[in-house]
């Protein structure tokens, strides 16, 4: 499960390409070019090592995975020419030596090749595979590497790429994450640094000379990164599909999300992302386009972005179960819901999202946590911390104070923070908002574990995405194994790892649905992290725009934008 949106205007005249928005008087995006908001910088285009929403948003420009999930949630084939399954026999379960495992041919499309020239061949996902495993490269999911034990192809037939998984998963086809690297170009750089700990990463062409064109496959290149500012995109002429219709791309680094709409009506961008307005900012400017007649369309999707706080169980104040429990039972989430996204949201019960068929909320299979400031009291007390005088607890002299950390410029997020720190006044907890840019926030805070108490941020998933990344103990991240894994709270159980290894061998829909269950029961009752909220993906959009549609998924809408087009 990955760290993972929709919106709204009214054009007015028009003389073919060159629409003008009358109310503001700016010239309609063409083909020629789009420029797009974006509210969080990218950490590394290197898509063995990326793990960042805003990362995933940009890599899709430039490159593709063998399949992916379309808006409808359907698994669809990308470079290659089929998905195989067991159905169509281009997939078969074998047995070695006792073991189970899945043996698939993944035959990548003939035309298919880096912005270089250079033939895309099954070598290229062989050598993201190296990458991937070094024990000194950071990855966000070792296991998107780890589940194949090896990739095989014949001399004559280089794009027919024969793919023997460790295990006999069900899941096997669904590899939307894994992503090739130019062997041609990226091998000597891994050979020299290999051996380094992050020594890659560093020096990785991603890193060095990303407008190589040699490193992307998709339908466009990048041409231009500013840091800090934006990153620009053109038309690749060597993709291997349909050739983008919109010849240049320019997304925009807005940090405050605030200011997203005024550089919208000034024309500094033309559309805003999916990581751009919080919920009551799309709220408002869709009833000034309705009113205004303004030339956008804002989109609005119920998306599987699970927003939470991670907890630092090291932490020797959150290694309490009765505080974690404490703190969740302070949280008024239906009033946060309320005040911020006139309840348009639905508060969180835990990972799984109410669209994923392993979602449950009933209350014999998971622990609920109505808000209830008397029982967070209570647990406070138990745990042996006093209320005194000055209105806050202590325990052996040391105030119950936790840092509160997330992502800097985010206006509701900021929002949150002080709600929050409002709500846990009430039961004695001082809460200490801070905030980073969001590349230091992910890149190395939450990453590092460095956090001290508490990380606001969100996760995105897939249906039935499984959450080895993010809660099993081996994704725990650690100098040891170059930080890689998506488990910063460092949360360890036992039945959990069990579920989640059973989870993957099951191919059984509805056993599958159990051992979720399993998954959620956990998680409740440990509590690792404390549930905010499921949100909804919203993007603003020129009128013009067409074949655009939000995912509302981890696998971004830009996936298929060789598709729009501005008219």
């Amino acid at each position: 499960m990955k760290k993972v949106k929709n919106w709204l205007w009214a054009a007015v005249a028009a003389t073919s390409m060159n629409l003008v928005f009358a109310k503001d008087g700016i010239a309609a995006p063409s083909n020629k070019e789009l420029k797009i908001g974006i509210s969080q910088e990218f950490e590394n285009l290197n898509p063995t090592i990326k793990q960042m929403l805003a990362t995933e948003y940009l890599f899709n420009l430039v490159g593709r995975p063998l399949t992916t999930m379309d808006a409808n949630a359907k698994w669809v084939p990308v470079l290659i020419k089929e998905i195989p399954t067991l159905e169509n026999k281009k997939a078969q379960i074998i047995s070695v030596g006792g073991k189970k495992k899945v043996v698939a041919t993944f035959e990548i499309l003939e035309k298919a090749q880096w912005g270089d020239g250079h033939p895309l061949t099954c070598e290229d996902f062989d050598f993201a595979r190296t990458v991937g495993l070094s024990p000194n490269v950071s990855t966000g999911d070792r296991e998107t590497f780890s589940q194949f034990e090896k990739i095989e192809w014949e001399a004559a037939t280089p794009k027919k790429c024969k793919i023997t998984f460790e295990k006999a998963r069900w899941d096997f086809y669904q590899i939307g994450t894994f992503y090739p690297m130019p062997k041609h170009i990226e091998e000597p750089i891994f050979k020299a640094h290999m051996n380094e700990k992050e020594g890659y990463e560093r020096n990785s062409a991603y890193v060095k000379t990303p407008t190589n064109p040699g490193l992307y496959s998709g339908p466009y290149v990048v041409s231009e990164i500013k840091l800090g500012d934006h990153v620009t995109f053109t038309a690749n002429p060597r993709f291997y599909g349909n050739p983008p219709k919109i010849q240049k791309i320019i997304v925009k680094l807005i940090p405050n999300t605030g200011t997203m709409e005024a550089n919208l009506r000034s024309g500094t961008i033309d559309m805003i992302s999916v990581l751009g307005l919080d919920m009551d900012q799309a709220i408002a400017f869709e009833n000034k386009a309705k009113s205004e007649n303004l030339p956008f369309d804002v989109h609005f999707v119920q998306s599987m972005t699970y927003e939470h706080i991670d907890v630092n169980l090291e932490n020797p104040i959150l290694k309490d179960l009765k505080v974690r429990k404490a703190l969740t039972l302070a949280m008024d989430r239906e009033d946060l819901v309320n005040s911020l996204y006139k309840g348009k949201l639905r508060t969180a019960v835990h990972l799984f999202s109410p669209r994923d068929p392993w979602f449950t909320d009933k209350p014999g299979e998971i622990s609920l946590y109505k808000y209830s400031a008397r029982e967070a009291n209570k647990l406070l007390e138990e745990s042996g911390w006093k209320l005194e005088k000055d209105g806050y607890r202590y325990k052996e002299g040391k105030k119950l104070s936790l840092e509160l950390l997330t992502t800097q410029g985010n206006k509701t997020r900021e929002m949150v923070q002080v709600i929050l720190q409002r709500q846990m006044k009430q039961v004695g907890v001082e809460l200490l908002p801070k905030t980073e840019q969001a590349r230091v926030f992910f890149g190395e805070t939450v990453k590092k574990r460095k956090f001290q108490g508490l990380a606001m941020f969100a996760w995105i998933s897939a249906p039935e995405s499984i959450p080895r990344s993010t809660v099993h103990s081996v994704s725990i991240p650690s100098e040891k194994n170059a930080w890689s894994g998506q488990n910063s709270t460092g949360w360890s159980n036992k039945n959990v790892d069990q579920a989640i290894d059973s989870l993957e061998l099951e191919f059984n829909p509805k056993k599958r649905i159990e051992l979720a269950h399993v998954i959620s029961k956990e998680y409740t009752a440990d509590l690792p992290v404390l549930p905010l909220y499921y949100r909804s993906d919203i993007a603003v959009t020129p009128k013009n725009l067409k074949n655009y549609k939000v995912s509302g998924h981890q696998f971004s809408d830009t996936n298929f934008v060789e598709n729009w087009n501005l008219e």
